[in-house]
């Protein structure tokens, strides 16, 4: 006989007692919470004050749950041998005893699985169920000890005897009455499924134990801590387990209460925030505002209409903006539409500045900008010219090439100033990802447009003055090669529907002047080459050198450096000893950067006290910049055959290189260092073979030749060399070298030569006679076809040197070698 478990029976997570009230008070049941004596039913279940037990009493084994004296609650019968006790002691024995399973999962439960203190229940009421079980409300009467057990069958009877409380009364009974009572109140307060009416009735119980007993049942302990609780006799050590349930009850409720409220807090935050925006809502709608977003949108479409753009571009854009609006503002692609249109929005499409097309004016600003340059000034003019007689004309690309230092950024700025265009410069050098130029797709992460898109943005204009800087350092790799992308920027033929990769419409970059600048066109691919017109900036020579320094460079230092005119006086000949001394470069660049030194130095000297202005002297010079830096050994390097002096185009302008050569026995060899070229090395190879060719009719044994190795060496051999200009040159030195003749020591040249001992023509010709002239080269010998390039060279750089213009490299042999050479080679001849 054992009580089965239901929806409505006792378990281990509920409470028992008046916890259980509520379920049978949705049933309409007449059942009641009482302690011990309080409301006690009919009939004779007292005899002197105490519960009669009979001596062997039923036993119904329940499966989890305790039932304490005093307490009132429905028990759930379904096992067979439980129904076979209520039907042979009922109605005439109301009183049976309650034992608790050890094991709720046991079905058939025996000696080992029941405890052996239980409580002595009165049957109030049976309570059939539809379903055939059977509900029977019972009342808790007092403590019993089961002595032994008597049978099994057909349900389990045993002999048994009423428990006793052991109380005696003291203060320290009567706190812990006090405690429980409180603590029980305030777990009753944060307890939602224990009736209302439990607080009342626990402060109607006087009694120690009896109180420990119904707040027990009200405990939702699991069944062993329960039955502990039970078999406790001393009312003290009751109340104290009661206690401490109580204190860990109270810590979770509170615990839970807690969690409760902050919970409640933020649906009660959001709720306020939905309510609020739906009442912000409702008024914009009154006042014909609409909502945020709405808002948002129909400034987007006006800013859309407004921006001046293409048929196209526009409908594009109203047709993200439509994608925009159906999407909820918390959408990712909501912001990436948002960030996409205001690129859309921002750029000028239709933005320009008013050219100035005052030839005069333009003039007068390159003028007062650069001294000097007069081809390139004259170009820009009558680019500037042909742009007023026909604006709709597409110009060329512009393209300056040139050293470093000789004013190629500073002719861009000059332009945008002349014109009355905004500047932009965007540097190319070690670019290597084509997206930089053209942009990533939206598609991914942080996507942007490209460089080009934004710089024209921040100008704010569509027509710009943009200068593509160093576009011979562009690289190409994994990444792409930007200079793909250059390819259409700087087509006029094309870039009218350029498309950036993020933007993906057409951007019209045909009213763009577009300028590029390069040091050497060598690396600039062909195809982007052919789509500019280049305009070769040469190097200075040294009066241009002092214009610039006097007219500019000066006074930027002293501004600078916060000197004034009147503290720093600078006087030519210190500007001339920077120039002779202290630099060797085609541009002002390094000029500029020790007249800063100087300056420098002078306001050291005049913060220190120490002087309130300087007259800065070529003396002062020498004592602030130290010992001269550069000075010719053009005399030491010459004065012993095999010895050539020859002249060479850099990216930094034009140098003097020395051609030597050596030999020694071997077995007709040539052996070329100095680190130089494939071009430069097949120059040497090219001059050994009219040699060896010509060998005979020079005087010079070809039979000794043979058994004789040469070794040719371009000093400096760090320094990488190539090209074809310094095969006159090699030839000279072999030939030297071959007859022991002297070079002449103020003589230097520069040609590429062939194997039929022609001269033919080279480029950069004024800056290898600046370079010439530098070195204090009193001849240069230049290939006959190069006489019509002394046009671009100023007279104050070509007075004082004399220009030999060579056919073949006889010619050169006859103007560079000593005239006992000469004489003895036509003798032979």
């Amino acid at each position: 006989m054992s009580d089965e478990p239901t929806k409505d029976g006792p378990r281990a997570d509920k409470p028992c007692g008046a916890a259980r009230k509520t379920q049978v008070q949705q049933e309409d049941s007449p059942v009641q919470v009482v302690p011990t004596g309080v409301g006690e039913p009919e009939g004779k279940v007292r005899e002197g004050g105490k519960a009669v037990v009979p001596a062997e009493a039923a036993v119904l084994a329940v499966r989890n749950g305790v039932i304490f004296p005093g307490t009132l609650l429905p028990l759930p019968v379904g096992r067979d041998r439980s129904r076979r006790l209520l039907e042979d002691v009922l109605p005439n024995q109301k009183i049976i005893v309650a034992v608790c399973q050890r094991d709720s999962e046991v079905d058939d439960p025996g000696r080992k699985d029941l405890y052996r203190v239980g409580t002595a229940v009165r049957v109030l009421k049976l309570l059939p169920a539809e379903d055939g079980r059977q509900t029977i409300i019972v009342h808790g009467l007092t403590r019993v000890n089961i002595d032994d057990w008597l049978s099994w069958d057909p349900y389990i009877r045993a002999a048994v005897h009423p428990l006793q409380d052991v109380a005696a009364e003291s203060k320290h009974t009567d706190a812990l009455v006090l405690n429980a009572r409180a603590t029980a109140h305030r777990v009753l307060e944060l307890s939602a499924n224990i009736p209302e009416e439990a607080s009342s009735v626990l402060d109607s119980i006087t009694e120690p134990g009896p109180l420990a007993d119904f707040i027990s049942s009200l405990l939702p302990s699991e069944a062993a801590v329960k039955q502990a609780i039970l078999e406790e006799l001393d009312v003290d050590k009751r109340l104290t387990r009661v206690l401490a349930e109580l204190e860990r009850m109270l810590q979770m409720a509170e615990l839970s209460q807690k969690i409760h409220e902050q919970v409640r807090a933020k649906i009660d935050k959001s709720q306020r925030d939905y309510f609020l925006q739906e009442q912000l809502k409702a008024i914009r709608k009154e006042l014909g505002e609409g909502d945020e977003k709405t808002v948002e949108v129909e400034q987007l479409r006006e800013k859309i209409v407004g921006a001046g753009m293409a048929e196209p571009v526009r409908k594009e854009a109203l047709r993200e903006l439509d994608r925009m609006e159906k999407l909820p503002t918390a959408s990712p692609d909501y912001h990436v539409i948002r960030t996409y249109l205001d690129w859309m929005i921002e750029l000028p499409w239709s933005a320009s500045t008013t050219d100035n097309l005052n030839i005069a004016r333009a003039r007068r600003v390159l003028n007062g900008d650069h001294y000097g340059l007069e081809k390139v000034k004259r170009r820009i003019l009558e680019y500037l010219a042909v742009r007023r007689l026909a604006p709709q004309s597409r110009g060329p690309i512009l393209c300056f090439v040139g050293p470093p230092g000789v004013g190629k950024t500073s002719l861009g700025q000059s332009i945008a100033r002349a014109v009355g265009r905004k500047f932009i410069r965007m540097s190319l050098g070690g670019m290597r990802d084509e997206a930089e130029l053209r942009g990533h797709r939206r598609t991914y992460i942080g996507a942007m447009p490209g460089r080009i898109v934004q710089d024209i943005r921040k100008a704010g204009s569509n027509n710009p003055v943009f200068m593509l800087d160093e576009v011979d350092k562009v690289g190409a790799d994994f990444r792409g090669d930007p200079t793909s992308a250059l390819l259409e920027v700087l087509d006029p033929a094309q870039n009218a529907t350029f498309q950036d990769h993020y933007l993906n419409v057409p951007f019209d970059l045909s009213k763009v002047m577009f300028i590029a600048t390069a040091n050497i066109m060598q690396t600039v691919p062909a195809a982007l080459a052919d789509r500019m017109e280049v305009i070769e900036l040469p190097g200075y020579t040294r009066d241009e050198k002092m214009e610039i320094a006097m007219r500019y460079l000066v006074a930027r230092q002293l501004a600078d450096n916060g000197l004034t005119a009147k503290r720093a006086l600078w006087s030519r000949p210190a500007v001339g000893r920077i120039i002779d001394d202290y630099t060797r470069e085609a541009g002002v660049r390094e000029l500029e950067r020790q007249i800063g030194t100087v300056c420098r130095a002078v306001a050291a000297q005049v913060a220190e006290g120490h002087t309130r202005s300087r007259k800065i002297t070529a003396q002062f010079v020498v004592k602030v910049l130290g010992p001269q830096r550069y000075e010719s050994e053009l005399a030491l390097r010459t004065s012993m055959p095999g010895v050539a002096t020859g002249l060479a185009y850099t990216p930094s302008g034009g140098e003097i290189i020395f051609i030597e050569s050596t030999s020694y026995a071997g077995k007709g060899q040539l052996t070329l260092t100095g680190s130089i070229g494939e071009v430069m090395k097949e120059s040497a190879q090219a001059a050994f073979s009219v040699v060896k060719a010509r060998a005979q009719s020079l005087g010079i044994d070809p039979e000794k030749l043979a058994r004789t190795d040469i070794h040719l060496h371009v000093p400096a051999g760090a320094t990488p060399k190539d090209g074809p200009s310094a095969g006159v040159a090699m030839y000279t030195s072999l030939m030297s070298l071959l007859t022991g003749t002297t070079p002449r020591a103020d003589v230097a040249m520069t040609g590429e030569i062939t194997l039929r001992g022609l001269v033919l023509p080279i480029g950069g010709v004024k800056e290898k006679v600046l370079a010439a002239r530098r070195a204090g080269i009193a001849t240069v010998i230049l290939p006959d076809r190069n006489e019509k390039d002394l046009v671009d060279i100023p007279p104050a750089a070509r007075r004082g040197l004399r220009f030999v213009f060579a056919r073949t490299v006889d010619d050169v042999l006859a103007a560079a070698l000593r005239r006992g050479f000469t004489r003895r080679r036509r003798g032979r001849n």
